[in-house]
């Protein structure tokens, strides 16, 4: 088993993409649109579908989302990166309570957390 994709409903789609693709460096995969029900889902990750987790953007506004969280080499300069490229970091980079793991968050623009987990040495 393995993690296809996460979902998460936004109101402003290209808003949405923008972030994922220009601030995090994501590609878009893949977009359809529904007509009849009156959505568009359209597919962003780092490599391919077929052997990377992927996120579903959706065109339609909802709740219930906790976070992504994308494995990063450097969590301090993911949050750098995230900061210059005009993103919002929420919690910079640093050891998690009671843990030695490195992470951080960033929001995007509407206000979605996406956990930075610092790649361990070694692995």
């Amino acid at each position: 088993m393995r993690i296809l994709h996460t979902m998460l409903r936004v109101g402003d789609l290209d808003r949405a993409l923008d972030f994922y693709v220009n601030v995090l460096g994501m590609r878009v995969l893949r977009r359809k649109d529904y007509p009849g029900g009156r959505f568009t889902n359209v597919f962003v990750g780092y490599g391919d579908e077929a052997s990377a987790a992927v996120l579903e953007r959706t065109y339609d506004p909802g709740s219930g989302y906790g976070h992504v969280a994308i494995e990063v080499a450097d969590a301090y300069q993911a949050c750098e990166d995230v900061k210059k490229r005009g993103g919002k970091v929420t919690r910079e980079a640093g050891p998690m309570k009671h843990g030695t793991t490195v992470i951080a968050f960033v929001e995007d623009p509407d206000g979605y957390k996406i956990e930075f987990v610092q790649k361990k040495a070694g692995h």
